[in-house]
């Protein structure tokens, strides 16, 4: 069956950073792909992301919160993965107006943009579990009420309502997906803006304790395989569109025991459980996962990777790559 994707147009916002560079190499041999991102150091985009991969694509660096660029990048696109965002939750905290503009005001730019230079593209917006906050029950499912416990997570739920919005009164097609824990190949792992288990890895790698802040909170992972699988499956499916999407895994662990795994992967090393920092025990969400029933109902999608093969493959990745991340 031939791919959907094949000889299409593809624009990639962030598409320098872990997910968007993964959905690039993913489609660089059937479709033609352009990658837009900052290269902010501080936002996760790595030129290592696509080696190998450089002739395939087509790469401009430059800013989502440029309109100007944007309205010469979004035209003649069949499908906009639109991954560009400040993820840093601590950060969003320290510097809320930076974080505003680019996980808010920015995603209204890209959409007003698309709508007068573009309206039958598709847009799919990666959007976050922490705008759920403390979970009330769980599994956390769609209809959770929604509740950020910090900045990043009130102007991420605002990216995602202006998406929705645009499907339904301008029907620029669009979906949500909000993710939960990703990992993988390609992660930044200098430091915990992206993700913990980035950090936890680097330390593992260069001999020092993992720190686990509580270690009793449960979470669910996503291997970066399966989540670039949902986007490509939400793109090109119509019952997707103007939908808010969970993310999830049915294998829920512990931080402390995620550490415990990481360290008999790697063969060696140690981790030391801590108290919160206050600053960060004030924006923790406790225990969360989430409940992914409606997408595999509706579409099909469901994880493939098991945490412990993940885990391997990822420790393995940075084992051999590690000067390339750090």
């Amino acid at each position: 069956m031939e791919n959907p994707f094949t000889g299409t147009k593809v624009l990639i916002t962030g598409g320098m950073g872990f997910i968007g560079s993964a959905i690039a190499r993913r489609l660089a041999d059937v479709a033609k792909v352009t990658i837009v991102d900052s290269m902010i150091p501080e936002y996760g985009g790595n030129f290592s992301n696509i080696k190998g991969f450089e002739d395939k694509l087509t790469v401009n660096i430059s800013d989502v919160r440029d309109h100007f660029s944007l309205r010469h990048l979004v035209q003649g696109m069949d499908y906009i993965f639109n991954m560009a965002g400040q993820t840093s939750h601590m950060d969003s905290m320290a510097d809320p107006q930076t974080d505003l503009q680019i996980n808010a005001r920015a995603q209204l730019s890209i959409l007003e943009t698309i709508r007068q230079y573009n309206p039958d593209t598709k847009i799919i917006f990666a959007s976050t579990r922490q705008l759920y906050g403390r979970p009330q029950y769980l599994p956390v499912d769609e209809q959770h009420p929604v509740h950020p416990v910090d900045v990043n997570g009130i102007n991420k739920l605002a990216g995602e309502q202006y998406h929705l919005l645009y499907n339904e009164v301008y029907g620029v097609r669009g979906t949500v997906l909000r993710l939960t824990n990703t990992y993988g190949p390609g992660m930044r792992i200098m430091d915990a803006r992206q993700t913990f288990v980035g950090i936890w890895i680097r330390r593992l790698l260069e001999g020092h304790p993992i720190e686990v802040w509580g270690g009793q909170q449960l979470r669910d992972f996503n291997y970066l395989d399966d989540v670039v699988d949902a986007f490509l499956q939400v793109a090109v499916d119509e019952k997707a569109d103007g939908s808010v999407f969970n993310l999830g895994s049915g294998e829920v662990i512990s931080l402390q025991d995620l550490a415990e795994k990481l360290v008999q992967l790697h063969g060696s090393g140690r981790y030391k459980v801590l108290e919160f920092p206050q600053e960060r025990k004030k924006i923790d969400i406790g225990d969360y996962y989430s409940d992914y029933k409606l997408i595999n109902k509706r579409l099909g999608w469901q994880p493939k990777i098991f945490l412990e093969q993940g885990l391997k493959t990822t420790l393995h990745f940075y084992a051999a790559h590690f000067g390339e991340y750090v």
